[in-house]
């Protein structure tokens, strides 16, 4: 069993900067394509970013050139730079994890609020 803990959100003027972590505990040898979603209040959850095993990315448009998504594999941990935050990131992000022969699994959220 994997399990997902998230950290690193908060209140933060526009402008500002914020780091999430993400760490995974238990069967995390085949932790493969990790990411972050971000559901906004009202809105459906959707992809910011995510990293492979390998380490390719891809980011949602409304994120690039701002955020950088990273991972360290030998602790089991993604992270997510968030720079130049405005009001439309503020959201719960979520934390995501692909693992091989299980499926998926889902941290709880951090919430992230941006004010201006």
């Amino acid at each position: 069993q994997v399990q997902l803990e998230e950290s690193g959100g908060g209140l933060v003027q526009a402008g500002g900067s914020l780091r999430l972590s993400c760490a995974a505990s238990g069967s995390t040898d085949s932790l493969m394509t990790m990411a972050w979603y971000r559901q906004a209040p009202g809105k459906q959850r959707d992809l910011v970013a995510l990293i492979t095993r390998g380490g390719g990315t891809n980011y949602s448009d409304s994120v690039k050139g701002r955020f950088t998504i990273s991972r360290d594999n030998a602790k089991n941990t993604v992270y997510l730079q968030m720079n130049n935050l405005n009001s439309q990131d503020t959201a719960i992000y979520y934390c995501y994890a692909a693992i091989l022969r299980v499926g998926v699994r889902w941290g709880q959220g951090t919430q992230v609020s941006v004010f201006s």
